[in-house]
């Protein structure tokens, strides 16, 4: 598996252990990890800090060219939130752990000409897989699912 990835599913198993929901994400810039970042709406009590818009945020400002010439790589496909992001900040290609436990915003980012590479990796199925079993109503808040209860 990708460096990258690994280092993604380190940021999400890190959420994990602070009581958080479980997706990671870096981005990275010719080689380098130049921002990295975990889910941390829970932790923080925060409405935006998904693993991307963590990633994003503590890579701080960068060019335009920057962000065209980086990566995305992230545990769980996106949401759309942070595929906004993505498309605003004109990063050209993601990588994408799995889509299986929860399928984002990717035919968008597509069309919008972004490469989205998924990865199926069973240690990011299995990993979300478990906490959506164990943990519904965070998820179903985390990804914007509507709480009539």
């Amino acid at each position: 598996m990708d460096i990258f990835l690994n280092e993604a599913i380190k940021e999400a198993r890190k959420s994990l252990s602070e009581g958080g929901i479980p997706i990671g994400s870096v981005l990275v810039y010719e080689n380098k990890i130049i921002g990295r970042g975990h889910n941390q709406r829970i932790q923080k009590n925060s409405a935006i800090l998904h693993g991307e818009m963590d990633a994003l945020e503590n890579a701080g400002r960068l060019s335009a060219k920057v962000h065209a010439d980086s990566i995305l790589y992230t545990t769980l496909s996106p949401c759309a939130m942070c595929t906004g992001a993505i498309l605003l900040y004109g990063i050209k290609k993601i990588v994408i752990g799995e889509n299986i436990n929860f399928m984002g915003e990717e035919n968008l980012l597509r069309n919008r000409g972004v490469t989205t590479d998924i990865v199926q990796s069973p240690e990011c199925i299995e990993l979300m897989k478990q906490f959506i079993r164990d943990n519904p109503r965070l998820w179903n808040e985390d990804i914007g699912t509507a709480d009539l209860d």
